[in-house]
């Protein structure tokens, strides 16, 4: 069993890695700890500490890293997770200020969250399954074709040209708008898709039946993404100057960056703490093929649920900045999501 001073030292070895990318040894640690103890006595705890798989030597009569399994010990009872500086909060609520939508909202939050990390930044997109149709509008582009737009009280906007296999005059529009709005508007993404299959089947004017048709397919196919878990990404290119820190090749996590369902699966099974910050480190992330990877993430709320946002990069992370910065752009998320939400 580890000694609390053994803690500590562990502690210390975590940070001194992550900021020199050297190994450490005891020597190091009693120069710059205030232990008020011999390095004999360091070098009796990083013993204790290696036999406990927390620490290993990377070459003979060297120092000390941190394993995948001291990595976990430091984030969960050592680490220590500051707020973040007031010109940092100031960075991030500026670059946050007025998006042009929703898309752009989550865009610009990965594109800040990367450059106060240096890491690459990732967030899902809220589920909108939940969410309800608050606007269903129908314009026509053209007699045989028509624009299908339709908002959700998630923030969550989609718009699709739907081609008819039949000409329609303004009566006939009015008809469909009227018909559209009664059935879907005020229900949720999940019951609106229901809904549509009633909707085409026999209860229009027969001729204008096979229009209402084609323009519920456009509409399903919309719902049907409304519906779909998302992945948002910026800052793929600091991999690159990171490469020295991943043990193994690159090709797995830029596999999984270029494709997403993996790390939207391996998010959303990551266990956050009571905080709503979760880490998943090293060989942990080896059933989804990113053994090299560690994902940091924070809860942010929406109107559909709560989801995820985070960084990933190497085991070798500054984990408590991270955690934190990942914890601040999610709280400004939240509430800027909560204000859009109370404004409609």
């Amino acid at each position: 069993m580890v000694s609390e001073r053994g803690l500590q030292v562990l502690r210390a070895i975590v940070q001194d890695y992550v900021e020199t990318h050297e190994p450490v040894g005891s020597k190091s640690i009693v120069d710059r700890y205030s232990f008020g103890v011999s390095a004999a006595t360091i070098r009796n705890d990083m013993a204790q500490l290696e036999d406990e798989d927390l620490i290993t030597a990377p070459h003979t009569s060297s120092g000390r890293v941190p394993t995948d399994k001291g990595y976990r010990v430091f984030v969960d009872h050592l680490a220590r997770i500051r707020p973040l500086s007031a010109a940092q909060r100031s960075a991030i609520e500026s670059f946050l200020t007025d998006p042009a939508d929703f898309d752009d909202l989550m865009a610009r939050s990965v594109r800040v969250l990367t450059r106060l990390t240096g890491q690459v930044a990732l967030a899902q997109y809220p589920s909108f399954a939940t969410a309800q149709l608050t606007h269903v509008e129908v314009v026509a582009l053209a007699p045989n074709r028509l624009l299908v737009i339709l908002v959700t009280d998630a923030g969550g906007v989609s718009q699709r040209i739907a081609p008819l296999p039949i000409d329609l005059d303004e009566a006939d529009l009015a008809v469909l708008r009227a018909q559209l709005a009664s059935a879907l508007t005020g229900r949720s993404v999940r019951d609106a898709s229901e809904r549509l299959t009633t909707l085409v089947d026999g209860q229009s004017a027969p001729r204008i039946e096979p229009a209402l048709r084609a323009l519920g397919a456009a509409i399903g196919e919309e719902l049907g993404e409304f519906r779909q878990e998302k992945l948002v990404m910026a800052g793929a290119a600091t991999l690159a100057r990171r490469e020295q820190d991943f043990r193994g090749s690159l090709h797995p996590i830029l596999e999984a960056i270029e494709e997403q369902v993996t790390l939207l699966r391996l998010m959303s099974e990551m266990r956050p703490d009571e905080q709503g910050l979760a880490a998943s480190i090293g060989t942990e992330n080896e059933p989804f093929g990113l053994p090299e990877a560690s994902i940091v993430a924070s809860d942010y709320a929406a109107a559909g649920g709560t989801a995820r946002l985070g960084v990933m990069g190497p085991t070798r992370m500054d984990y408590p900045s991270n955690l934190a910065a990942a914890r601040a752009v999610a709280r400004y998320l939240s509430r800027m999501l909560d204000e859009d939400e109370a404004r409609r």
